[in-house]
């Protein structure tokens, strides 16, 4: 008998392969949409707060922030205000989000663009004016702040 050489040694039933192979795709499946909304409720709170942000309502972005008690509402407008230092926002693009090992929360990327359609990354005039901007979640209260 040869080392290619088949024999007709089938199981008695396809049942056994038949599990194995859907209790695999189910795990790919599960582990799959982990992967997917693991950050969700974070990028969601920073979808809120950029939203309040883009249409000028400071006062609920400010709530949403849910500031340190060092970082007053002036400090907060100064920063996301029309005038401030990242405004005027029109529109945003959350990027990537991250957790770094032993951290309590979340990195939130977000790219932040003074025109209304988020410009192409084809239009280099519009993009040149998009601010990069990291964003700290805390998981545990869902506070914003400035990533370390």
């Amino acid at each position: 008998m040869g080392l290619l050489d088949s024999s007709a040694e089938e199981p008695e039933s396809k049942l056994l392969r038949y599990i194995l192979t859907c209790a695999i795709f189910v795990g790919l499946l599960s582990w799959g949409t982990w992967w997917i909304f693991r950050f969700h409720k974070e990028k969601k709170t920073v979808e809120q707060f950029l939203n309040a942000v883009v249409a000028n309502d400071l006062p609920q972005a400010y709530k949403i922030w849910k500031p340190a008690s060092g970082y007053s509402y002036q400090d907060f407008a100064e920063d996301w205000g029309p005038s401030g230092y990242y405004g005027p926002i029109k529109s945003f693009h959350i990027e990537t989000a991250q957790k770094k090992s032993g951290a309590t929360g979340i990195i939130v990327v977000v790219e932040l663009s003074p025109y209304q359609p988020f410009p192409d990354t084809n239009d280099k005039v519009k993009h040149y004016r998009t601010k990069e901007v990291y964003l700290w979640v805390e998981s545990r209260d869902l506070s914003i702040s400035f990533a370390p």
